[in-house]
């Protein structure tokens, strides 16, 4: 056990001694000194033997017929016809094969790797005397607060409840672009404070955060294979005693020994079997260092399938928070007007309240400090006791009998027909502002749905539970084929199952909440919301950064990496083929044909990094989403 432990261990220096002593075989021969020649080879066979052969017995012992024990029998066979030079070449190569797959396997793997090190180990907790301790992030608890100062790395997830600066969360998001924070704000485990100083309650620690599963994800979803890659482990299985049977049998019928060794070797099928699990980890890797989590080979693999893209409205194609997207004035003094509205509007915690009175306040405007007390009218809005001011809706304004002009209803109709929420204010029985209100449009949702189709997604369909002029308002500043609106989530499930029925493959995009049951239901489950925890738990791929690039680049990604897989079966499976027909006819040896086949190796190694050459796609010029498409 020492011994194999040992091996093991310095498996890469005895690499390069076999080589120095190939080397030096080589050199001396071209002084002819077969003193020398011959010993080097033959140490130099041995001690590549050893690890080879401790591979094979160890597979063995667990009832597997692997390809080491071709290449030991290959050994073997060399020695005893003298052909100690092929068999030097033939442990070497298949050493340094070896060795570069351990690299690139260490390679695609180094975003997990950047990750575990940028893993926060203490925090800085703030008692409730104001003491501030540095303690072991381990032994902080839910509801602790905790201090980070600028410069400092988040070592918790939690909201934010003191201070505020700006944060580069590209550790959880991908997106090295700092993010403004401030009170009431979520923050996450492994994110950087580029300034201001933010005490932070905590929520979850270790790895239970945001952070923490992103790392376990995607250690998880490298280790997965892919269905390539489980059909290649059975064939192997069948493969490497086939191949066995099959050198029996050229010996029995040509009674020529050397050749069916060299058929051993030859046949031995080391690029068939990395070709699939090196795709499928750079694949995954590159995704996870742009911010997304594919669960493993099988996602990646259903993905690439995907021809059907179902999408939630509210948080998925819209931002989910609502803004002022018009403000009409019909009086002589806008801004006293909208500093009583803003006043009004801030008693209440409505949404569309509070994104008036943001508006107001970004249109630095200040709210009315005189305000005269205030009742609810239930499902209306709010007026003064005496009646002069109203701010509601179109009923709360025909029940008090105000005056509302021409140009006025011509607003309110426009509103309405943009789907937006309408806000209105009356003085003294006039309307005086209209303001629409509305669920933005996220600001790359046409680019990225554009991108979806140029890459191969036939058909894109809306399913919300909004009413449907607000939803085919938004269809038609995007490239959506059908909209359902008015839906229930056990609806929208109707539909996914309906698409599937009809032979799609189906993909379905929500905010990981209220839409768990279609993304379980779907092919393929995508979370778009930054870390929520029922999207990571349920979705099959997670957009950390909730944007339509990622999902783009998610979905290319997918594709590249299947088909990345299928070109290193179609090189190795090729190549085997080809050197059985070159040793059949005379022009293959074991020497050359080894280097051919080891040469494959690496032909499928560097063809799977380029999968982490990858880059998320380049945005064309913007469009006006506001215009309605056209046929």
């Amino acid at each position: 056990m020492k011994f194999n432990m040992w091996v093991q261990k310095n498996q890469n220096r005895m690499t390069a001694v076999i080589a120095i002593l190939i080397v030096i075989s080589f050199a001396v021969k071209f002084l002819s000194l077969p003193l020398i020649e011959t010993p080097a080879m033959i140490i130099a066979s041995i001690i590549g033997a050893i690890p080879v052969f401790l591979h094979a017995w160890t597979a063995l012992m667990n009832k597997v017929i692997s390809i080491e024990l071709l290449v030991t029998i290959a050994v073997i066979g060399a020695f005893v016809i003298g052909e100690y030079e092929e068999s030097a070449v033939v442990t070497f190569l298949f050493l340094f094969g070896s060795y570069l797959e351990q690299r690139t396997l260490q390679k695609t793997r180094s975003s997990v790797k950047n990750l575990t090190q940028m893993a926060p180990t203490t925090a800085e907790v703030v008692d409730e005397d104001g003491n501030i301790s540095t303690v072991d992030v381990d032994d902080v608890d839910e509801g602790d607060h905790v201090i980070v100062k600028p410069g400092g790395q988040i070592p918790v997830d939690g909201i934010i409840v003191d201070g505020k600066g700006y944060m580069n969360e590209a550790s959880i998001t991908g997106e090295s672009t700092p993010v403004e924070k401030t009170i009431g704000d979520k923050v996450f485990a492994g994110s950087l404070t580029d300034n201001g100083t933010i005490t932070v309650e905590t929520t979850s620690v270790g790895e239970d955060t945001t952070f923490g599963k992103i790392i376990e994800l995607v250690e998880e979803a490298q280790d997965s294979a892919s269905p390539a890659a489980r059909f290649i482990d059975k064939f192997a299985t069948y493969y490497t005693p086939a191949v066995l049977v099959i050198g029996i049998l050229v010996w029995i019928f040509t009674q020529d020994f050397p050749l069916a060794i060299t058929v051993l070797v030859l046949g031995c099928p080391g690029a068939l079997v990395i070709g699939a699990p090196v795709s499928n980890v750079a694949g995954i890797g590159n995704g996870a260092k742009n911010g997304i989590l594919m669960k493993g080979g099988n996602a990646v693999n259903t993905f690439s399938k995907v021809d059907t893209l179902v999408l939630d409205k509210t948080g998925t194609l819209t931002t989910g928070q609502m803004s002022v997207t018009e403000l009409n004035h019909f009086g002589d003094d806008k801004e006293s007007d909208m500093a009583l509205l803003s006043a009004v509007e801030g008693t209440s915690d409505h949404p569309l309240g509070r994104a008036i009175v943001k508006y107001v306040n970004d249109q630095d405007v200040n709210a009315t400090s005189d305000l005269p007390e205030l009742d609810t009218v239930k499902g209306q809005g709010l007026q003064s006791a005496d009646g002069n001011i109203l701010v509601g809706n179109e009923r709360l304004m025909k029940a008090n009998n105000v005056e509302v002009s021409d140009d006025a209803k011509k607003a309110i109709n426009a509103r309405i027909n943009q789907g937006d929420s309408i806000v209105l204010m009356a003085v003294n029985k006039k309307l005086k502002i209209v303001v629409g209100v509305n669920d933005q449009l996220r600001s790359d949702a046409f680019e990225g749905l554009t991108a979806l189709k140029n890459a191969g997604i036939k058909r894109v369909v809306m399913l919300t539970g909004d009413n449907k002029v607000a939803a085919q308002h938004v269809a038609d500043r995007l490239p959506v084929d059908e909209v359902h609106a008015e839906l229930l989530p056990e609806q929208k499930v109707d539909f996914v199952k309906k698409f599937t029925d009809e032979g799609h493959h189906v993909a379905f995009v929500g905010d990981g909440i209220n839409d768990s049951p279609s993304l379980a239901t779907a092919d393929i489950g995508i979370g778009m919301g930054t870390g929520t925890d029922v999207a990571i738990e349920t979705a099959d791929v997670v957009l950390v950064k909730s944007s339509f690039d990622a999902l783009a680049h998610a979905y290319v990604l997918a594709k590249k990496t299947v088909a990345n897989t299928k070109e290193n079966i179609i090189i190795a499976v090729g190549t085997v083929a080809l050197l059985l027909i070159g040793l059949l006819i005379g022009v293959i040896h074991m020497a050359s044909g080894m280097f051919v086949h080891e040469f494959s190796i690496l032909v499928v190694i560097f063809n799977a990094m380029r999968l982490l050459r990858i880059k998320t796609l380049k945005k064309s010029p913007k469009l006006d989403t506001n215009q309605v498409k056209t046929a």
